[in-house]
């Protein structure tokens, strides 16, 4: 086997501000795009985040369709539900306003409006093909509501295949936004369980992309463009994984006990932007491979703070049972690499001593 020799850093551009959401309908009219389709899910609907957005491109004259059926936890069902209204809108650009299901159910809608094909053909192998992404595909503005997925930075988007009862994906580099809008504004909002399960999802990302096999002992493709999306971790996704790692530490818990506080809650934002910046270019690894299962077997849990019309597991909790108890102890697949710089701070003390010592027992 010959290893690979190189990776290649892709990022999404992001801006970050309060109050940065009023801006999406200036960034639609100046690139030209007339006529978008607007996804968000039934809560989020009648909430500020989405009515500032449909303001913004009202008073820029841009033409727009809201689809406000999005899944949370989504399924192939409810995707090609957001496709075929897509296909039928033909929409020159989308903007998605929520968390990871609602920025993953428009990058699906933004590829098969796109490029037509049987939804397993773009699906990750063994379940699906696995083929790339043809081409470019339209404007894709993505607005978080939640601090967790990363999904604003990523090429990544992840559903329930019902038939088997599991987790599966799609990962092309051309899924990414065209634009992440970090508005801390849009997280106020957000319930402390649903802040909880998105910050822990935050912290294994950093975890997965920091541990994960390195890039150099991976098996070289044979052309640039069937290198992965999830490349293996590198110099430059383990900076953000570290850097990830202290703002989670300072401000994870501040930003669940208390809604209002803004800079908690920015700077959560900005972490999952981080982790999705380190994980999305260097991949994840036995955690949220083993989450899966756990939420697709979900029979009738049904979450405090989360939509109660189906029953879920949190994607984070999910992950976060799994990371912990089975995986970090251990060191994920065996690297000797050093998790201390992974827990740096007071933030990361618990009961006198650091989360490297205790877990190391």
């Amino acid at each position: 086997m010959e290893h690979e020799y190189a990776f290649e850093m892709a990022a999404s551009s992001i801006r970050f501000g309060q109050g940065a959401t009023r801006e999406v309908g200036m960034d639609l009219s100046e690139r030209g795009v007339n006529r978008v389709m607007v996804l968000t899910d039934p809560v989020l609907r009648d909430l500020v985040p989405v009515q500032t957005v449909l303001e913004a491109l009202s008073e820029e004259k841009v033409a727009y369709s809201l689809f406000d059926r999005v899944r949370i936890e989504p399924t192939d069902s409810s995707f090609q539900e957001a496709i075929a209204f897509a296909v039928a809108g033909e929409f020159d650009g989308f903007v998605a306003v929520g968390g990871g299901s609602t920025m993953d159910t428009a990058k699906v809608a933004n590829l098969f409006s796109s490029y037509p094909a049987d939804l397993l053909d773009y699906v990750n192998p063994p379940i699906g093909k696995g083929l790339p992404v043809p081409g470019e595909l339209k404007p894709l503005y993505a607005i978080p509501t939640t601090a967790g997925t990363g999904s604003e930075t990523t090429g990544v988007a992840i559903f329930d295949l019902e038939a088997m009862h599991a987790k599966t994906g799609i990962a092309d580099r051309r899924l990414k936004p065209t634009l992440g809008i970090v508005d801390p504004d849009n997280t106020r909002s957000l319930p402390p369980m649903a802040a909880a399960c998105t910050g822990l999802d935050v912290f294994t990302h950093a975890i997965e992309s920091y541990t994960t096999l390195p890039f150099s002992q991976r098996e070289r493709p044979e052309r640039p463009i069937l290198r992965p999306a999830y490349q293996g971790s590198n110099p430059i996704s383990d900076i953000w994984a570290l850097e990830t790692m202290r703002i989670v530490g300072k401000y994870f818990i501040r930003a669940v006990e208390d809604s209002e506080d803004s800079k908690a809650r920015g700077m959560m934002l900005l972490a999952a932007c981080f982790a999705g910046l380190g994980f999305g270019n260097a991949g994840l690894t036995i955690p949220h491979g083993m989450s899966y299962p756990v939420s697709g077997m979900v029979k009738d849990y049904h979450p405090e703070g989360y939509p109660a019309d189906h029953p879920m597991i949190p994607h984070g909790m999910a992950v976060v049972l799994n990371a912990l108890p089975a995986v970090v102890p251990k060191g994920i697949c065996g690297l000797p690499r050093p998790l201390a710089r992974m827990f740096p701070g007071p933030g990361w003390k618990m009961r006198g001593k650091s989360w490297p010592t205790r877990l190391s027992k």
